[in-house]
């Protein structure tokens, strides 16, 4: 199979940023449980303007975060894996298991509860992070494995995107949500007339993100509508996309999603831990990332397979397949992020923060130790 650069380059950056989002993580937990915790939590809620320095975060530099996935969805429909339609089946199939699954398993537990507006938050893969474990593995992971949970991931943040401007839009307002759609046709026209520079699309971006803001819609769906107006072209080092897509990469693993990280991550572990898992809540969250994700991505995607919708490459089988549901399992940032939108409460949204971190560290040492035993029996067989 071949890999294209820009391909090597965005799994090289997310697997490295993985693993400073890791470090970034473990910073977040010792600051919010040392004896500058209230220093570091309200430094956190500086006002800037009319929101706190962690809502810019999330409203503002988690917008470039979801343009770049935007982006990379765009490249991948184009000329990547979900350009031929049976190749796209076998991910395509295993991110809706990978989704419905969990969300199901977390409803069973918190349907008709206050926590039942969480059932987004076991849906999501953490890119990321899920690159970063899988990158420990080194040259055993097979090319098709890296390009299927790339892919699968990819698919999973649209499906999140689409169930954050669904179910976690509180209150509209159309003049404003109009006005930014409107300016997204009018991006949409620039792109049909072969507009290539990037600025006035930047700059129809900003405002189009400002009258989202200010819609009730979550601001950043903008940055996937401005990946879609920005031209492809054939895909080539000269297209717009293309060298947006290679300037953010390096911004975006290494400074966006570690600072979200540190903004998002500092949970305060007091009291009785037993407790907080024993939310109805957070065991919906443990169940569906841990179980629900590698159980759904499998079936799913075994059932495609079974049933001649699509196949699966030569160089991969169903134990990895199963490693990289496991993978899946990483929810992190998306997960912190719908937990955000679905909660109020403080304390829930801690618990939930604190149920999600947990379930994706199992759900990663169980994904590696498990690829690394069979990834290893296979290269042991073909010797």
């Amino acid at each position: 199979m071949k890999v294209t650069q820009l391909f090597t380059d965005f799994f090289e950056s997310e697997k490295a940023g993985g693993l400073i989002l890791i470090a970034c993580t473990t910073i977040s937990l010792f600051a919010a449980n040392s004896g500058f915790a209230d220093v570091y939590a309200d430094f956190w809620h500086i006002e800037l303007g009319d929101h706190s320095l962690g809502h810019w975060i999330n409203d503002g530099l988690m917008t470039i975060f979801f343009l770049l996935i935007g982006l990379e969805l765009e490249r991948e429909v184009y000329i990547g894996e979900l350009s031929n339609i049976k190749d796209a089946l076998l991910p395509i199939f295993g991110a809706l298991g990978g989704m419905v699954v969990p969300a199901l398993f977390f409803l069973a537990f918190n349907w008709g509860t206050i926590g039942q507006a969480g059932a987004g938050i076991p849906m999501a893969t953490d890119i990321a992070f899920a690159l970063g474990i899988l990158s420990l593995l080194n040259d055993r992971v097979p090319a098709s494995l890296k390009v299927f949970l790339i892919a699968l991931a990819v698919i999973d943040d649209l499906g999140a995107i689409l169930i954050i401007a669904i179910f976690y839009t509180k209150t509209l307002l159309w003049g404003n949500l109009l006005t930014a759609l409107g300016i997204f046709v009018i991006l949409m026209v620039f792109n049909r007339l072969k507009i290539r520079n990037l600025i006035p699309y930047l700059f129809g971006g900003v405002a189009m993100w400002y009258f989202m803001l200010n819609s009730g819609v979550h601001a950043t769906i903008t940055g996937v509508l401005l990946a879609f107006a920005i031209p492809f072209g054939n895909g080539d080092e000269k297209s717009t996309s293309y060298i947006l897509q290679h300037y953010l990469h390096k911004p975006v693993a290494f400074f966006i999603l570690p600072v979200f990280a540190l903004a998002n991550t500092a949970i305060s572990i007091s009291g009785n831990m037993g407790d907080v898992l024993v939310q109805m809540y957070s065991i919906g969250i443990a169940i569906g990332l841990i179980a629900g994700k590698p159980l759904g991505i499998f079936l799913l995607s075994f059932a495609a397979v079974k049933l001649n919708i699509c196949k699966l490459p030569d160089d991969l089988n169903w134990n990895a397949i199963g490693g990289v549901g496991f993978l899946g399992g990483i929810g992190f940032t998306m997960s912190i992020f719908i937990t955000l939108l679905a909660f109020e409460d403080t304390t829930i949204i801690n618990n939930a923060k604190f149920a999600i971190l947990i379930s994706s560290l199992l759900a990663g040492i169980i994904g590696y130790f498990y690829l690394r035993l069979t990834l290893k029996e296979e290269v042991s067989i073909s010797a």
